[in-house]
């Protein structure tokens, strides 16, 4: 398993989680170097591969199991706010990577090799985050004009746009795609996918804002922020789960679900989460052990830099690439 870091010192850090004498892991370095010319604003990762965004308008993408830097999309001419990459369940790597940016424009790109397929623009104004649903075919993004667009991935168009009256700091759709997240300052809005029918609405015990959020499985939430706390939502109930107090001495500013290679989360694994915060820390936790009481980390690296984002995948073996892009493919059958 690995993570990955950016900073607003333009530093990328690298990291591989190896087994210690247990329950403890180890953070081993892959990594670090200033990589962007402006602060580093998002990251991303899927299988061997990991992506980078800053505010000097690139993506700079990395081999992670080699340590090595592949090269730099320079398609964007605004800053990056958002990166995902869409990976098919039984493949591990990725088939595409999508992007957004603050002049309100979405990237989407082929992964093999990375070439530019369709740029479009859904808002007015800078896009905060960006979710692609697990069939590759449509996302959703949020931005500062106080609007939510839905995403056609396939037909590279905006199929659908409301205005919220407020502003959506993030939005991401649930594992298995049938609701979504939406955060609004310190509460967070759980959503039916097909009509995005207001479900419940969690908000921050602390009324704080929530910074980062990431999905599990069985519909747990996981939310970080200025309470400095990882925070496990049902989101079926709307209740808290179990939290982690003070799991930082700063703001959380991503968390991250690690799962082995198959994707799932065995009952004889440890269920882990990866956390950084923006003084620089990044912890690695086995949440099963925050139901009875506060745990200890499992691992800790110590950055020193004001980290800015977190992405984690698990390491697989390279595996043949054959055929063209999925968003690829159905573009050309419907040419």
């Amino acid at each position: 398993m690995s993570l990955i870091a950016g900073s607003y010192e333009k530093y990328i850090w690298g990291f591989k989680l190896k087994p210690l004498e247990t329950p403890y892991l180890a953070l081993t370095p892959l990594f670090s170097y200033p990589s962007h010319q402006s602060p580093i604003t998002t990251v991303a990762a899927c299988g061997h591969v990991a992506a980078s965004g800053g505010a000097d308008d690139t993506i700079h993408l990395y081999d992670l199991p080699s340590a090595s830097y592949l090269g730099s999309l320079h398609d964007h001419s605004s800053s990056l706010t958002s990166l995902s990459f869409f990976s098919p369940p039984n493949l591990s790597f990725p088939r595409n990577l999508i992007s957004a940016a603050s002049d309100g424009s979405v990237s989407i790109f082929d992964a093999d090799p990375f070439v530019l397929l369709k740029s479009i623009r859904p808002h007015r104004k800078a896009i905060n985050d960006l979710s692609v649903h697990p069939s590759g075919k449509l996302a959703l993004t949020v931005a500062r004009d106080e609007c939510l667009a839905m995403l056609n991935l396939v037909r590279g168009r905006r199929s659908f746009c409301c205005r919220l009256g407020r502003e959506a700091s993030l939005v991401k759709f649930d594992l298995g795609g049938d609701r979504f997240f939406m955060v609004v300052e310190e509460k967070v809005g759980v959503h039916e996918a097909e009509d995005a029918r207001l479900l419940c609405e969690l908000e921050n015990p602390k009324q704080k804002r929530v910074l980062c959020a990431a999905p599990a499985e069985n519909g747990v939430l996981y939310t970080g922020g200025e309470d400095r706390n990882i925070t496990a939502w049902d989101t079926r109930s709307g209740k808290v789960a179990y939290c982690i107090e003070d799991a930082h001495s700063a703001r959380l500013k991503g968390i991250v679900v690690l799962t082995r290679n198959d994707g799932t989360a065995s009952g004889d694994d440890p269920f882990l989460v990866a956390s950084a915060s923006s003084d620089g820390v990044i912890r690695v936790w086995d949440v099963r052990m925050a139901i009875k009481e506060k745990p200890n980390p499992l691992a800790e690296a110590n950055t020193k830099s004001r980290l800015t984002c977190l992405a984690g995948s698990p390491l697989k073996s390279k595996q043949p690439r054959s055929g063209s892009s999925s968003i690829q493919k159905e573009q050309d059958e419907e040419m």
